[in-house]
C-alpha cells in the first residue's frame, strides 16, 4: 500500500510538472510584454496550483466564445459605416495640427475612423455641474437616450438623473442605458433598474459576473468606457463615472473623487454614438448602429477644430490607445502634462516620459496623494527615483482623489477620456479616448491642470530618497506585479 502512494505521489508531481511546463510554453508563445510574462511566471512558480488557475482566470484576454464570434461578424459592417465617414466634408484632414496629423493617421490606418471638424466642445469640471447638464439635457431629449458607464452608484444627484431618465421614457424617448456588471454592482443590487425597465427602460448589464462565467471568459476584462448620447446631437465623454461624489465611497479615506467631462455637438456625438452601439451590440446582439452626421461643414476654415475618437479593448486593434500617447510624447517640443488617478507605466511610456524631460521637454506628472488602491499606489512610487531623476516634476495632489485622465502637449494638443496610465486600461478594458486638436479647448484643459498643480505638493528628489528601507522594500515587492495591475 505504501509503495502504491509513493507511486501516486510521483505520478501527481509528474503530472503537475507538466501543467506547468505546458502553462510557461503558453505564456511564452502568447508574445507579450515581457514584464507581463515574467510576472505571471513568477506567480505560477511562487504559489503552486493557485498560480495555475489565477492565469487560467486571468491570464489571457478572453471576452468569451460567444462576444468574439459576435465582435469578429460585426467588424465588416462596422468598418464600412467608419469608412463612409471619409466623404462627409467635416473630414477635413488638410486643417490638422502638426500634432494631429500622425495621430490621425494612426487611427484612420488601424482603426478606419477619420477625425472630423466641425465640432463644439465644452470642458465641464464639477460633478454638480457635469450631472445638472446631463439632466438639464435629458429633460430636452426628443428621439433616444444611450448611456453607457463603468459605475453607476445611486444618491445624491445620480439619483436625479435616474428620475429624469424614467420621465424622458414616459413620454416616449427611447432610452438605452449599458453598465459594466462588476463596477455597477450597486445598482443592480438597488431598486433602479426595476423601475428603469418599468417605466421601458432597456437595461443592460455588461460583462455579467457569475462564478459559472469565469471558466468561459476572463472576469476582470470590464466595459470602462463612459459614453451619454442624447438625441444623436449632444454627447459626453470623460472621466466621471454616473456618481454624485457626496455619496460614493465616503469611507475610502481619499476624499470626493475630481473629475472632467466633455459635452460635445456637432459630427463627433455620431461617432461616439457608434462606439455604444458597438458595446451594445456586443453584449446584445441588437444591432442600432445612428445615421452618418449630417455633414453641414461646406466652408471650414483654418480655425475649424478637429477630433478623433478613439475606442480600445477586444476585438479592436491592440493597445491603440497606448500607441496614440508615445506618438503625442515623442512629438511634444516643450512640454507634457498628464493627470491620472492610477500611474502604473509599460516600460516604454517610462522610457518615453524620461526621454522628453532628458531632451528638455517640461514633464509634469499630476497623481493623487492617496490612493483608493494600495497596491497601485505603491507600484506608483516604484518609479519615482527614474522620473525625477530624468527631471520629471511629479505633482501629488491633495483636493481628493483626483481621477480626471488628461495629457496636454505643447499647450496645443490633447488627449482626454477615460484611460488610465496603468496596464489595465492600455491592453485590457474597453476604452475611449479623444484626441483633440483645438487650441482654445486645450487652453481649458492647461488651465485646469495648472489648477490641479496649486492644490498639489511637489515631490522633492532629495527628499524623496530619504525615504525609509521599508517603504522602498513595499514599492519594489509591488513593482514585480505592476505589469498586472
Amino acid at each position: 500500500m505504501e509503495q502504491f502512494y509513493q507511486i501516486l505521489a510521483w505520478v501527481s508531481v509528474f503530472l503537475y510538472w507538466l501543467l506547468i511546463a505546458g502553462i510557461t510554453i503558453r505564456v511564452v508563445f502568447k508574445r507579450r510584454v515581457v514584464g507581463v510574462s515574467l510576472a505571471w511566471l513568477m506567480i505560477i512558480y511562487i504559489i503552486p496550483v493557485g498560480g495555475i488557475i489565477a492565469y487560467l482566470l486571468f491570464g489571457e484576454l478572453n471576452l468569451g466564445k460567444k462576444r468574439a464570434k459576435r465582435a469578429l461578424d460585426m467588424f465588416s459592417p462596422y468598418a464600412d459605416w467608419f469608412q463612409r465617414l471619409n466623404d462627409c466634408p467635416e473630414h477635413q484632414p488638410q486643417l490638422m495640427s502638426q500634432y494631429a496629423r500622425p495621430i490621425c493617421d494612426l487611427c484612420e490606418n488601424r482603426l478606419g475612423i477619420p477625425s472630423l471638424v466641425g465640432n463644439s466642445l465644452s470642458l465641464q469640471d464639477s460633478p454638480q455641474t457635469i450631472l445638472k447638464s446631463i439632466i438639464e439635457d435629458i429633460k430636452q431629449a426628443q428621439l433616444s437616450i444611450h448611456l453607457e458607464f463603468y459605475i453607476w452608484h445611486p444618491g445624491g444627484l445620480a439619483d436625479e438623473v435616474g428620475v429624469a431618465l424614467i420621465d424622458a421614457a414616459k413620454r416616449g424617448v427611447r432610452i438605452k442605458l449599458l453598465l459594466d456588471s462588476a463596477g455597477s454592482m450597486r445598482f443592480f443590487r438597488s431598486h433602479w433598474p426595476r423601475l428603469m425597465r418599468h417605466a421601458g427602460i432597456e437595461v443592460t448589464e455588461a460583462l455579467a459576473v457569475t462564478p459559472f462565467r469565469m471558466f468561459l471568459r476572463r472576469l476582470d476584462l470590464r466595459q470602462h468606457r463612459k459614453i451619454v448620447v442624447i438625441d444623436n446631437e449632444i454627447a459626453y465623454t470623460g472621466s466621471m463615472n454616473l456618481v454624485d461624489p457626496r455619496f460614493f465611497k465616503t469611507d475610502a479615506g481619499v476624499g470626493e473623487w475630481v473629475d472632467v467631462m466633455v459635452r460635445l455637438t456637432g459630427p463627433t456625438v455620431t461617432v461616439l454614438n457608434s462606439i455604444q452601439a458597438w458595446d451594445w451590440e456586443v453584449e446584445t446582439g441588437m444591432r442600432d448602429l445612428p445615421p452618418m452626421p449630417s455633414c453641414n461643414v461646406n466652408h471650414p476654415d483654418e480655425h475649424s477644430d478637429t477630433v478623433q475618437v478613439i475606442p480600445s479593448g477586444p476585438g479592436m486593434p491592440d493597445e491603440i490607445i497606448h500607441q496614440v500617447l508615445l506618438l503625442s510624447i515623442y512629438q511634444a517640443l516643450e512640454s507634457v502634462v498628464i493627470t491620472t488617478p492610477y500611474f502604473v507605466p509599460s516600460e516604454n511610456l517610462l522610457h518615453a516620459l524620461r526621454g522628453a524631460a532628458l531632451r528638455g521637454i517640461n514633464v509634469s506628472l499630476i497623481i493623487p496623494d492617496k490612493n483608493d488602491s494600495t497596491m497601485v499606489e505603491w507600484a506608483s512610487r516604484s518609479f519615482f527615483a527614474e522620473l525625477l531623476s530624468a527631471g520629471v516634476k511629479i505633482y501629488r495632489f491633495h483636493g481628493g482623489l483626483l481621477h480626471t485622465k488628461s495629457v496636454v502637449i505643447d499647450d496645443n494638443h490633447c488627449l482626454i477620456g477615460t484611460v488610465n496610465l496603468d496596464m489595465r486600461s492600455l491592453w485590457l478594458n474597453f476604452e475611449v479616448t479623444l484626441a483633440v486638436d483645438s487650441a482654445e479647448f486645450t487652453q481649458q484643459l492647461s488651465w485646469l491642470q495648472k489648477e490641479y498643480i496649486k492644490n498639489s505638493t511637489l515631490v522633492d528628489w532629495r527628499e524623496w530618497e530619504k525615504r525609509s528601507v521599508q517603504h522602498k522594500l513595499a514599492e519594489q515587492f509591488f513593482y514585480m506585479f505592476s505589469p498586472l495591475l
